[in-house]
């Protein structure tokens, strides 16, 4: 797993400012943006993109998105 991932053409990551946040690029890495910023799925540890969805280990279990990490549903401990 990872801490930055590619999703067709976007790069996200876990923000390095603050865990609980997702972070997009568009243009290669070179701005960022905020993609998720809750505190449901808690600190992200990494993320892995598996079929059509991405999977996020975080410090609350095993979570998922289908929306290019603009959401999170929980997976399971």
């Amino acid at each position: 797993m990872s801490q930055m991932i590619t999703v067709g053409k976007e790069i996200l990551r876990i923000s390095p400012k603050n865990a609980c946040h997702i972070e997009y690029s568009y243009n290669g890495g070179r701005s960022w943006l905020l993609r998720y910023i809750g505190t449901t799925a808690g600190q992200f540890k990494d993320l892995q993109v598996v079929g059509n969805e991405i999977i996020a280990l975080t410090d609350k279990g095993t979570f998922y998105s289908k929306n290019q990490g603009r959401s999170w549903l929980f997976r399971g401990r």
